[in-house]
């Protein structure tokens, strides 16, 4: 059931859902302008719905009729997603996750509700919330690579201020980088690929696995990583692979920040430290970028498909984002 929060009166009545799809689960928000949070929701992405597409038509209309019991009319949706996502076509080329070849989400949601549909990539549309958020806080908003990690993993490159899209829409797909030659098999169909090794998904994965026999998902592990040894080898794991990774991004881009959100993300020093240590002992030649947590948390990806849309919700350069919105599933996704 989505939850009702207290908003003040406005004259404008308006609102738009934003949507941020995962591997696991699928967050929805309905935001009045200026980013005031009206109503939110959470749904598994795989669920009683069926498919991801259907989780989301549904959850945005669970949305939408909470907002007009609160006398508000939709006039906008904004829709992050994984994989391979082009922009200005409104499709998802690919998303191995998802199970999705050229799924066309705009034109399907504009039919079924009747207003516009922006779409982004879940890095980049996070990658939008980071940066209004990093020049609000005195930091360069300008260059730096925000990484965020939950179900899968990807990044948003953002220099001179503009988020990297690629030629293809595929700018970013970070996790589907290998990094352990001839390592374990991913769904993308390479071996050894940063997702394989570092996502929270991959994380549980594997520590099922290798015996381990703690319950919870992926914050109960890594917590446990310091009296498990079936956990602290995972999370070595998952450290080094990311590691790895980030020492190319830093090598290649030359950021001032590698910033890591996502559910996982909320690990803080637990994963910033040994990260820090992995990345400066690898480029030995030059000083690393700082390695920080985001500033917007775990529903930057949210955040940043509410700003997709041509309406008060879009910020200047200084004005501070909207609150985060609380994840309130306990699987990092």
């Amino acid at each position: 059931m989505a939850e009702r929060s207290a908003y003040p009166p406005s004259h404008d009545d308006s609102a738009v859902v934003a949507v941020d799809i995962g591997g696991t689960t699928i967050k929805g928000a309905a935001f009045a302008p200026h980013g005031s949070v009206l109503e939110r929701a959470t749904v598994p992405t795989f669920g009683p719905a069926g498919s991801p597409l259907e989780a989301t038509s549904g959850l945005i209309a669970q949305l939408d009729a909470a907002i007009r019991a609160g006398g508000r009319r939709l006039t906008g949706i904004g829709v992050a997603s994984p994989g391979l996502v082009d922009s200005v076509r409104g499709t998802v080329t690919f998303a191995a996750n998802l199970g999705w070849t050229d799924m066309a989400i705009v034109d399907l949601l504009t039919e079924r509700f009747g207003v516009p549909v922006a779409l982004e990539h879940d890095g980049r549309a996070a990658a939008r919330a980071e940066r209004v958020a990093r020049i609000a806080a005195g930091r360069d908003g300008d260059e730096f690579v925000f990484v965020p990690i939950g179900t899968g993993i990807s990044a948003a490159i953002v220099t001179g201020g503009v988020v990297v899209t690629g030629a293809t829409g595929g700018a970013g797909e970070f996790g589907h980088v290998p990094v352990v030659p001839d390592g374990e098999l991913c769904t993308c169909g390479q071996r050894g690929c940063v997702e394989v090794y570092a996502s929270a998904s991959a994380i549980v994965r594997r520590y099922r696995a290798a015996g381990g026999t703690l319950p919870g998902g992926a914050r109960e592990i890594t917590a446990a990583a310091s009296t498990d040894p079936v956990a602290a080898s995972v999370w070595a794991d998952a450290v080094d692979a990311l590691a790895v990774g980030l020492t190319g991004l830093a090598a290649v881009l030359d950021p001032s920040a590698l910033v890591i959100g996502g559910g996982l993300g909320e690990a803080g020093d637990r994963l910033l430290v040994p990260l820090r240590e992995g990345v400066a002992r690898r480029l030995a030649w030059r000083s690393a970028p700082r390695v920080e947590q985001s500033l917007v948390g775990a529903g930057a990806g949210l955040i940043g498909a509410s700003l997709l849309l041509e309406s008060p919700l879009v910020p200047g350069d200084t004005v501070t984002p909207p609150a985060p919105v609380p994840v309130p599933s306990k699987e990092p996704s």
